[in-house]
């Protein structure tokens, strides 16, 4: 449907000219490049490629560099998302809700202002304190935001969404052509709200202020979504560049960069190969995983004849139909049922816990379960809570693979899970191959010392904020640097 609409290839264009929109004043017109705008930063070069790298489902190979810096843990920035979620959809939702405002049909204004708090939330989960309250205010004559902490925009993010949650959407509609996620079903987009509420809430799960009680209740009376809020593998247009989606720009396009650059990880490609996870078919081709970080071995780790550089390790599989998520049925399912976990109350937990197993396996198109049927590795077992929160993140690890890099990066940091081997992969890497810890994450073998043995915690702060803004504080000193929420212990 959305590809019949004549203007659904102009709108995939999100390098609009923003003064060319000044002109028009229609909010269906601006918020398709909005969507897209934020679903093409998710999984795109920086959140696509760093959140991969840095939860280990891919590493560098041995025969290129360009992501050795990720592996490496070098200085990151992220710059390029910060830039492009503030000059071209966060700007477009703020004029979207400006237009909306007084209208009595509050259906833009709902959706523009959830997507703009799920944006917000994004920005601070990933790089901690930034300008908020004063942000997006040049028209106000605010050149040099102040920072904020996470702490006071999660607060603010937790008012506006409790308002909105208020609003009454009643005789409100939007065009169904406007919308890439939902096509105008407004009941869908009160489900995400009620969902992102959750999402806020669970984050700050290690966190003094956080009650499970509360949580529980809230689970139990809100209307969460069951269905995945995406952008349609059928919106893209395979075959000519720009309108494809953002990883196969980057697969299909002249650089080319999964044929070259990318391999199998072997702590993520293991864990599925050990545990015949049939998801593996689909998210790479071969079965063969290199150690993370592992740029300069000369020897034969597996003993095969071949050198690790020689190795023919698997590769990402992208497909040009491939659907673009902004919040998964899966991840809401896998937070319901570790707020049940967390209270103990197990039969629930299992229920919403396999609903998020195979709602994963659906987007794979795999309806065979038997992963989490009795004798299946994935299968629920009525553990502690602290194992039961494992089983539940182990699963959405594997599930956030080529759709939610980003939240997996995130939701490890929360959870602390995969738990980190500290298994030193050079000093030894015969005995490395044969005693690898299969469902653990492992320190870069080229990064170890340079955060002290502990994995990536943060990007560091932009370089077109800190340049651009005479309130920016001073540079993190490296990407070891926790959000304000990440204080589980652990690496």
């Amino acid at each position: 449907m959305l590809l019949a609409s004549s203007s659904c290839n102009d709108w995939l264009d999100v390098n609009h000219d923003p003064n060319a929109l000044e002109e028009i004043p229609d909010a269906k017109v601006l918020l398709p490049a909005a969507q897209v705008g934020i679903g093409n930063n998710l999984m795109g070069w920086d959140f696509g490629f760093g959140g991969a790298f840095w939860v280990e489902y891919w590493t560098q190979s041995y025969t290129a560099s360009q992501f050795k810096s990720l592996t490496e843990y070098l200085p990151q920035e992220f710059n390029t998302a910060y830039q492009s979620l503030m000059r071209e959809p966060m700007n477009d939702l703020k004029r979207i809700k400006t237009m909306s405002a007084e209208d009595e049909n509050k259906g833009y204004y709902f959706v523009a202002e959830a997507l703009s708090i799920f944006t917000w939330q994004i920005i601070t989960d990933v790089w901690g304190d930034m300008p908020y309250f004063e942000a997006l205010k040049v028209d106000e004559g605010i050149l040099h935001p102040k920072q904020d902490t996470g702490a006071a925009i999660y607060e603010d993010l937790m008012l506006r969404i409790n308002a909105l949650l208020e609003t009454d959407l009643s005789g409100s509609s939007i065009s169904p052509e406007s919308d890439f996620i939902f096509e105008g079903d407004l009941d869908q987009w009160y489900r995400f709200a009620n969902s992102l509420k959750l999402k806020l809430m669970i984050r700050l799960s290690e966190t003094p202020g956080y009650n499970n009680s509360s949580v529980l209740s809230f689970i139990q009376n809100a209307d969460l979504l069951t269905t995945s809020a995406k952008i349609s593998g059928s919106v893209w247009n395979d075959a000519m560049e720009g309108k494809r989606h953002p990883m196969r720009e980057f697969q299909a396009g002249g650089a080319n960069y999964f044929s070259t650059n990318v391999i199998a990880a072997k702590n993520f490609i293991d864990y599925l190969s050990v545990n015949d996870d049939p998801r593996l078919s689909k998210l790479f081709n071969g079965t063969k995983g290199a150690f993370y970080g592992d740029f300069d071995s000369k020897e034969d780790s597996d003993g095969n004849g071949t050198n690790d550089a020689n190795e023919a390790y698997a590769t990402v599989i992208f497909s040009g139909n491939m659907d673009l998520m902004i919040m998964s049925d899966w991840e809401v399912n896998f937070y319901i049922a570790e707020v049940y976990a967390r209270a103990a109350q197990n039969a629930q937990a299992k229920e919403f816990y396999d609903a998020g197993v195979i709602a994963s396996l659906s987007q794979h198109g795999i309806s065979d379960t038997s992963i989490i049927e009795d004798g299946g590795y994935a299968a629920w077992t009525n553990g502690t809570v602290e194992q039961n929160i494992k089983q539940i993140a182990m699963q959405k690890w594997v599930a956030n693979a080529n759709y939610q890099h980003i939240e997996s990066f995130l939701e490890r940091n929360r959870t602390k899970y995969p738990s980190v081997n500290d298994i030193d992969i050079e000093a030894n890497r015969q005995f490395a191959f044969n005693n690898f810890p299969v469902g653990d994450l492992t320190i870069s073998v080229k990064g170890r010392a340079l955060l002290n043995g502990n994995l990536p915690a943060s990007p560091l702060y932009p370089t077109s904020y800190l340049f651009r803004n005479n309130n920016a504080p001073s540079q993190k000193a490296n990407v070891g640097e926790k959000v304000w929420w990440n204080m589980k212990i652990g690496k």
